[in-house]
């Protein structure tokens, strides 16, 4: 039973005792993003001379941690990725110790359970008060279920995490070990945004109501979109990811209050007067924003992907981008090729809830074109517009459940269009150097018909 009195220092252990407690044959989950242990992940390399077959499963690690980075690590430990990032790609390539998860977010952490029951998990928390209570901080995405289900359960006390409500809060007696780690939270920067992104962004904002509920992920469409988003009131945000931008919206005045008799609030149905997000990854402006902030609520990501759930805020927008989508409407997202390249992440999750919201949108944002190196070096512009996706892509979001896809150059509608009419639609945003190509390929492969 959880009380109120707790005995913080006979469970504060150095990461070196923490690190002993890790045996062969272990499966670690270690929490997402920014909410990870830096100080335990970044020494657990050093253990591998008396460790075999250890899993370590993470979902955008922020640092390049020597246990999956070095290619002496393969046989000590295997790295279970949810989402590849830069050096996770150079790891599955190069060090052969790391291998992708296919997931869609909100069910990442209980398919998880049913492949393998994790033994260990390690995360971040603050400081606990005075009752005994710490905060997970900034991840609650599939955090809860594994604390549940592990054997082992380590935090890192980091007096720089924000202190965040919802399904962060855990009491000391539901964690086994502490370890002091206090250092500066990872950031990311701000991706500037270009003009063809704010020409996507216009296309986007323009059908934004006031009173929509938000869902942006991060780079610099959704940056666009959100500064475009200025001139909005009464919004709302359900969203897998907080970031700056909904920070900006908040200061102009866009974001509605559960006062605010015609705010989006009011129509509500989830958590009505909260910013609700699964995690939350920035810069400093909006980890000091969310500190200490009733405002916002960080919750399981089980609850807060579930297409079910999104669907019952009104007018509930979803923003995503894609490496390339053919002519059908099958789109690519995480893949070039067979060759992995990011993830599903939330993106089916937020597009089908999305569209079964009352007023719900979902776009799918790309540039027309993309700059590929070729390997004699030269370099090659390819349409993102395709007949085909490229052999061995993986189909992030199925064409039945596409929506508004969106270049530079416009915006098209493919919800219930036949397939004829979206290669039309679809050949209208591409890049105009590649309209007649695709038109004689739609023909050739019997899509115009």
């Amino acid at each position: 039973m959880i009380g109120n009195c707790f005995d913080l220092a006979a469970k504060t252990v150095s990461i070196e005792e923490a690190l002993s407690k890790i045996k062969s044959g272990d499966s670690i989950v270690s929490a997402l993003a920014a909410a990870e242990p830096p100080g335990l992940l970044s020494q657990l390399h050093t253990i591998a001379p008396r460790v075999r077959d250890v899993s370590v499963a993470t979902c955008l690690p922020m640092r390049n941690y020597p246990y999956f980075m070095d290619p002496g690590m393969e046989g000590h430990f295997y790295h279970d990725a949810w989402f590849f990032t830069p050096p996770v790609r150079k790891a599955h390539d190069e060090a052969g110790t790391t291998s992708y998860v296919p997931n869609h977010l909100h069910r990442a952490g209980l398919d998880r359970l049913v492949y393998l029951r994790p033994t260990v998990f390690v995360g971040t928390c603050t400081p606990p008060d005075r009752r005994g209570y710490v905060s997970i901080s900034l991840s609650a995405t599939y955090e809860r279920e594994m604390m549940t289900a592990a054997d082992l359960v380590i935090l890192e006390i980091n007096e720089c995490m924000p202190l965040t409500y919802g399904d962060t809060t855990v009491h000391v007696d539901e964690v086994d070990c502490f370890i002091n780690n206090t250092q500066p939270v990872p950031e990311i920067p701000l991706v500037p945004s270009s003009e063809l992104d704010h020409r996507i962004g216009t296309h986007i904002s323009d059908l934004i109501e006031d009173g929509s509920c938000l869902q942006l992920g991060i780079g610099g469409i959704p940056n666009a979109v959100a500064s475009d988003l200025l001139n909005k009131r009464n919004l709302s945000i359900h969203t897998e990811m907080l970031t700056d931008g909904m920070v900006d919206l908040y200061y102009n005045g866009c974001i509605g209050t559960e006062s605010n008799l015609y705010g989006s609030y009011r129509h509500r149905k989830v958590l009505t007067g909260k910013m609700v997000c699964a995690f939350a990854l920035g810069t400093r402006k909006l980890y000091d924003f969310i500190d200490g902030n009733p405002a916002v609520a960080v919750m399981r990501g089980s609850w807060v992907n579930d297409p079910s759930v999104m669907s019952k805020n009104k007018k509930q927008i979803s923003i995503n981008t894609a490496l390339e989508i053919d002519l059908t409407g099958q789109v690519c997202s995480e893949s070039i090729g067979h060759k992995q390249f990011s993830g599903t992440g939330g993106q089916s999750d937020t597009a089908i809830g999305s569209q079964i919201s009352e007023g719900g949108k979902s776009f799918i944002a790309l540039y027309s074109t993309a700059d590929v190196k070729q390997p004699d070096g030269s370099r090659k512009t390819i349409s993102k517009i395709t007949p085909s996706l490229a052999l061995g892509g993986a189909v992030t979001l199925h064409r039945s459940n596409v929506d508004y896809v969106v270049t530079e150059y416009g915006l098209v509608r493919l919800k219930g269009c036949p397939i004829r009419e979206r290669v039309k639609r679809l050949i209208s945003i591409a890049h105009p150097d590649f309209r007649a190509w695709l038109e004689d390929e739609a023909d050739r492969l019997g899509f115009s018909k």
